[in-house]
């Protein structure tokens, strides 16, 4: 018989957070700070932003690209994660919000490994192919309107470097994404997200219940037989 993965209802997670969760000073202050603004739901988990951290630590990553930056928390647990020579080029078209992630990461001290371009995704991705970054990014974090989901992940998949990897958040849709019948559009969209990746043979993948659904993936490399 098959194990069941087990449920993590509140008091597990709770318990789970206890025994794991090491939050940097910088990063809750942050964290602290955005739960007051009336979209802090935006903000990805403390354990989501640790996960990260040691992601870019474990894969030696020097150079990143964020797809929406809020408030700069991710980015900050990005950067954290570099070496002093890493870079990360930060994606959002807000410029309220940014304004206060620049203060944030000059504060912890990291503004200098960050690139700020403030405009539509739709926009300053495609000019960072036509700049030569294809093939270039270690690691790749998506976190922006769902709308353009498929359209982020194909050019990702293009800058991202092979063996690097892509990280996107809101994959589950705080579990809407089983509903049948949903009317949510946001779910709709992540629905039609997940099976395109799920069917992309150029890479590898894993999804996480983690936070609101996380898809870790890893751009497949010359070592892999591809089957495309």
């Amino acid at each position: 018989m098959p194990i069941e993965s087990i449920t993590v209802n509140e008091k597990l997670l709770a318990y789970i957070t206890s025994v794991s969760l090491r939050e940097n000073h910088f990063l809750e202050m942050v964290r602290k700070r955005t739960e007051t603004h009336p979209c802090a739901k935006m903000l990805i988990t403390p354990e989501q932003a640790q996960f990260m951290t040691m992601l870019i630590k474990l894969i030696g990553a020097k150079k990143c690209l964020e797809i929406g930056v809020f408030t700069g928390y991710s980015t900050l647990a990005t950067a954290l994660g570099l070496p002093e020579d890493g870079k990360i080029i930060a994606i959002d078209r807000s410029r309220e919000w940014t304004s206060r992630a620049l203060r944030h990461w000059q504060e912890a001290g990291v503004d200098d490994k960050i690139e700020l371009r403030v405009g539509e995704g739709m926009v300053l991705i495609p000019a960072l192919i036509d700049e030569g970054h294809t093939n270039t990014f270690d690691f790749i974090f998506i976190d922006a309107d769902k709308k353009n989901y498929e359209n982020y992940y194909q050019m990702a998949v293009t800058l991202c470097k092979p063996n690097g990897l892509i990280m996107v958040d809101n994959t589950l849709w705080r579990g809407s994404v089983i509903q049948k019948d949903t009317e949510d559009l946001s779910a709709k969209q992540l629905k039609s997200f997940n099976r395109m990746v799920f069917e992309d043979n150029r890479v590898d993948i894993t999804v996480l219940p983690m936070a609101d659904g996380i898809h870790l993936i890893r751009k497949k490399g010359e070592a892999d037989e591809l089957d495309i």
